[in-house]
């Protein structure tokens, strides 16, 4: 019999007596290994689903990059029941709509439709899984789109080759190296027996988690979703990643030339997977230093000395050990040499001096209702279902999240600041403008050094 059981936790509780969200969850895993998490939202009249493949860029190897993301599109031309362009006519014709997102971890496709297009939607997602169609001309024609979205995204945008560069020099050996779009070498090499072999491999339901959030029975949903999808034959499992990657020994640095107006840096610190226990303290430093005009890097670099237009920081969340990045942007007339010396100035201060505990409770606001605004609706509340579940291994990873911010003190930002924080792990890339009307030469080393 497949294992099932009922979760109701209370998620979080807003501040100043906030309503509580509750988030009841039902999940089963069929025979065949398809992982289903249901979760029933009377609210309105509307079902999300999202299949999460555990199929992102990290499952990739060199020489393949791109392949993840490349299926991402390959998925939507049939498979042996519905044509080409039946999928999204379907979809919509029912009143829906239909989209699919890579990421370094996974690959994701999300439909959204009145509930009664439920058993449409099954039988749409049953048959690319078990019979995409796989041939040259779909395999080329994707490919043409994704090579141009390379170069929209990537090569003739500053913000994707700054970002290019700096996942390909902060790490030498994890496939986190390469970015979800791929190398346009690899795009533009890859074969149709590949294409059928990745397909094997990865889109397997027991290499799936198939999420329906939204007005549901959840007895009837699990049947439909056992007569679409149960048949469906398991395949061997993937064989283990190695994502391991050796410490950083020192500052790395690297220079970005493009058709820019101003200057800009862009910093990235080896920090943790989503999973560690020191994720929720890092999680805290970003809203600390750059969530909002209050926050440290904010007041110092845009307020105080006026040295930048823009700041942000992010600590990225993956399977593996991610980046914990800041980039800011100057202001006219001031150089990234400027911005690197307040971001340091800022590091330090961090690492000095105890942060108020006024401040960390701010900090803690602002996680709470970034949190609550992913689940504001059904389909981000599956969507998140499906992230933790994926990411970190189980969905309920996200009940505890409220918790772990909560015992973060000044003690832990100092600790995890001082581990994580410094010079000798990270990577900096710097923009150097071009005028406008000058060809722009970029430093990264191209794919065939990967």
């Amino acid at each position: 019999m497949p294992r099932r059981f009922w979760i109701l936790l209370v998620l979080l509780v807003l501040p100043r007596g906030g309503l509580a969200i509750d988030l009841p969850v039902v999940a089963e895993s069929l025979p065949n290994g398809l992982r289903v998490l249901l979760h029933e939202d009377h609210s309105a009249p509307v079902i999300s689903s999202y299949v999460f493949y555990r199929s992102g860029s990290r499952n990739e190897r060199r020489g393949q990059t791109g392949i993840a993301h490349l299926f991402e599109h390959m998925m939507f031309n049939g498979g042996k029941k519905f044509g080409p362009g039946k999928f999204d006519d379907l979809i919509e014709g029912n009143g829906g709509s239909t989209n699919g997102y890579t990421t370094r971890d996974y690959t994701a496709y999300l439909n959204n439709f009145p509930k009664e297009a439920l058993p449409v939607v099954l039988d749409l997602e049953s048959d690319r899984m078990a019979n995409l169609a796989l041939t040259r001309q779909n395999l080329e024609q994707e490919r043409g789109i994704v090579t141009e979205e390379r170069r929209l995204r990537t090569d003739d945008q500053v913000s994707g080759a700054m970002n290019e560069a700096l996942y390909l020099h902060a790490f030498v050996e994890s496939p986190y190296r390469w970015g979800v779009i791929g190398f346009m070498a690899d795009i533009q090499r890859i074969t149709l027996d590949e294409a059928r072999a990745y397909f094997e491999t990865y889109y397997a339901p027991n290499n799936a988690t198939l999420v329906l959030a939204g007005d549901l029975e959840p007895k009837a949903a699990m049947a439909l979703v056992r007569r679409y999808i149960g048949a469906i034959r398991r395949r061997p499992p993937p064989a283990p990643m190695d994502a391991s990657e050796p410490p950083q020994d020192g500052e790395r640095r690297v220079v970005v030339r493009k058709n820019a107006e101003l200057p800009a840096v862009l910093i990235g610190y080896h920090a943790v997977r989503a999973a560690d226990p020191d994720r929720p303290v890092l999680d805290m430093i970003e809203q600390l230093l750059a969530n909002g005009d209050s926050s440290r890097l904010h007041e110092d670099l845009v307020r105080a000395h006026e040295v930048a237009t823009v700041v942000e920081a992010s600590n990225e969340w993956g399977i593996e050990p991610d980046l914990f990045w800041i980039y800011a942007q100057a202001r006219p007339k001031k150089t990234a040499a400027d911005l690197e010396k307040r971001i340091d100035t800022v590091l330090e201060h961090l690492l000095s001096e105890p942060v108020p505990e006024a401040e960390l409770r701010k900090a803690r606001r602002k996680l709470r209702a970034q949190l609550v605004r992913n689940l504001k609706t059904v389909s981000g509340k599956a969507n998140q279902l499906g992230f933790f579940d994926t990411v970190l291994g189980d969905y309920r990873a996200m009940f505890g999240l409220e918790a772990a911010w909560e015992k973060v003190g000044a003690e832990d930002v100092k600790r995890v600041a001082a581990a994580y924080l410094q010079p000798a792990q990270r990577t900096v890339v710097v923009l150097e403008p071009i005028p406008s009307g000058r060809p722009a030469k970029d430093e990264p080393p191209r794919p065939g050094g990967v």
